[in-house]
């Protein structure tokens, strides 16, 4: 068994080169020895969870979808606003709320406060991401990497 504290895991921070993109998280399942490379069960661990905190005003992430992965959010504190496709919902604390593959989402705080989050997801190998907003995918390759393009046949090259 591993055993860690939450309150002894370092925070990491981020932002986008141009601020619009900021947040915190304490990924707890590395601090318990996730290795996310790895394709042995036994390191990769079937789920991921991480203590996420977004500052007042702030969106993490892009609206981003999955194409495998599943997304469950617990509000541990503060308030928000979800979007997803149907529009936008807010949320509190003691809400919870999952994302399945496919569907879109952004989670931004709206409150005064620091809006913290249990996040689990899952670990597909294979996952990749599409953005709405700007129309491109994530992709590991075997390195995040990300692509637009216009449509292709499926056998576009092939014959």
């Amino acid at each position: 068994m591993r055993k860690v504290n939450t309150k002894d895991v370092e925070e990491e921070v981020w932002d986008s080169p141009k601020g619009k993109f900021k947040g915190a998280g304490k990924q707890i399942s590395l601090a318990l020895g996730r290795r996310p490379q790895s394709t042995d069960l036994h390191e990769r661990h079937p789920f991921d969870v991480e203590i996420a905190r977004i500052p007042p005003g702030a969106t993490p992430y892009p609206y981003h979808s999955h194409s495998a992965q599943w997304e469950f959010y617990h509000v541990i504190s503060g308030r928000g606003v979800v979007r997803h496709e149907a529009g936008s919902m807010q949320v509190e604390t003691g809400d919870a709320f999952i994302f399945k593959p496919g569907e879109a989402h952004a989670i931004s705080n709206n409150g005064d406060e620091d809006l913290l989050m249990y996040v689990v997801a899952d670990n597909p190998i294979g996952e990749s991401w599409y953005y709405p907003d700007s129309q491109k995918w994530g992709v590991l390759s075997p390195e995040r990497c990300f692509i637009r393009s216009d449509s292709l046949d499926y056998f576009d090259g092939e014959e």
